[in-house]
Formats: structure tokens, sequence, C-alpha cells
């Protein structure tokens, strides 16, 4: 029976879900090109562009070759995530400095003063969502289990080649992966075992890190997978 392969205790469920959701993401991102890779499936969309040709403000990376970052926002999406925060003790100066913006706009969010924003989740690339998974785990791992001290936006060498690009990304994956498999339960529960910059890492205890950390990856990997269907269907005519 398939529940006999399910070990119990916090970490070993944690392992096994991000085990089978590499497990899938590698085998839906066989046979991954260059050009599908950076396909821009609608306009303005957040990619990996040449240092200078950039089409958001706060695009980033360390090389060449960086990555789309907008203004600072809350995504509708999240106003859910932002009202646990505050129920869960953060502070609205906290809430508004992991966000990046005002404690105003954290305040209308929480009190609903104002209209909701549209959510402006942009439409990204392959390459955008692997990217930014990419230096999230390298960040992650870092700031749990290096020298806690390089910024993760400048932690990956950006690149336009697909096989490149995966090449590194599962070996950062398989280091966090192997680094896992040493915490304790006392490390599990211990607030701010991870330090990492963005976000709220440093408020929780780190066994939330990790579902979230698996969280990042399933989801992504699944727009990745849509993403790969709509490529492969592209030039299909319509009935």
């Amino acid at each position: 029976m398939a529940t006999e392969r399910v070990r119990t205790g916090r970490l070993s469920l944690l392992l096994d879900q991000f085990d089978c959701a590499r497990e899938m993401a590698q085998v839906r991102l066989t046979g991954l090109g260059d050009e599908e890779f950076l396909w821009e499936p609608a306009p303005e969309c957040w990619s990996l562009r040449r240092r200078g040709e950039a089409a958001t403000p706060r695009a980033f990376g360390p090389g060449d070759w960086v990555l789309d970052q907008g203004a600072p926002q809350i995504p509708a999406s999240e106003y859910a995530e932002v009202a646990r925060q505050a129920a869960g003790g953060m502070t609205v100066v906290k809430i508004a400095e992991d966000w990046g913006v005002s404690v105003e706009r954290v305040e209308q969010v929480l009190g609903h003063t104002g209209p909701p924003e549209p959510d402006q989740t942009p439409v990204t690339t392959i390459a955008w969502r692997l990217g930014h998974l990419h230096y999230c785990f390298a960040g992650e791992w870092e700031w749990a289990f290096g020298e806690r001290r390089q910024d993760p936006k400048l932690m990956v060498d950006f690149t336009p080649s697909a096989a490149l690009a995966l090449e590194r990304f599962w070996a950062v994956i398989d280091r966090w992966r192997d680094s896992l498999a040493t915490v304790t339960d006392e490390q599990l529960d211990t607030i701010g075992f991870s330090q990492y910059p963005y976000g709220s890492h440093p408020d929780n205890p780190f066994v939330d890190v990790l579902w979230g950390s698996n969280l990042e990856l399933i989801h992504h990997m699944a727009e990745i997978a849509l993403l790969r269907d709509l490529w492969r269907t592209r030039f299909t005519a319509r009935g």
C-alpha cells in the first residue's frame, strides 16, 4: 500500500513531501530548451534579461543577466497571509518591512480602510520562476546552514542557458535537502534558526520555514509545468 511509504514525524513528513515534489519537477523539466525557457506568453512579462534591458525598476543579479522585480506591493492573494502574520503577533511595522510597503498600506489591508488593490501578480517566464526558486533556496541554505552573510539576490549568476540553469538549480536543491536531513527536533522548534533576510523567517520556528519552502517549490513548479503545457500547444488552432 502507498501509505506504507509514508514516514511519521514532522521532519520526515516534510522531507517526503519535498522529495516527491522534486522528483515530479525533474520529470516535468526534462527536455527544456533555451527558447522555451525564455518564452514570454503575454505582454509585459517578468523574465531574465541582460543587464540594462530589464523591464522592471528593481531587477537584480550579480552578473550579465538579471531577474525582473517590480515595485513593492502586497498582492490581493496574500491579504490572508498578512492577517495571519498580524494574528501571530507581528507588528504592523515589521509586516511593512517584510513586504517592503508603507505602514499605512498594511493598515489598509488589515483594517479594510481602503479598496483592495487588484492582484497584479505578473505573468512570468519559466526562466523567471526557476531563477526565483534558485536564489531563494540558495539564500535559505546560506542563512540557515551557511555563514549567514551573503545577500541571496547576489548569490546566483543567472544564465539564459536552460541546461546550465537546471544543472546549477538541482545542485542547490540537493544541498538544501542534504542539510535538512541533519536537523534535530530542537532546531525545528528554534525561532530564528533561519535568518533569511527577506520575509519573516527570523521570527518563525524552523519547522514553519520548511513548510513554507516546500510550498514555494510546489507552487512555482506547478506554474512552470503549466507554462510548458502552454508552450507545447501555443500553435494549436482554435476550434
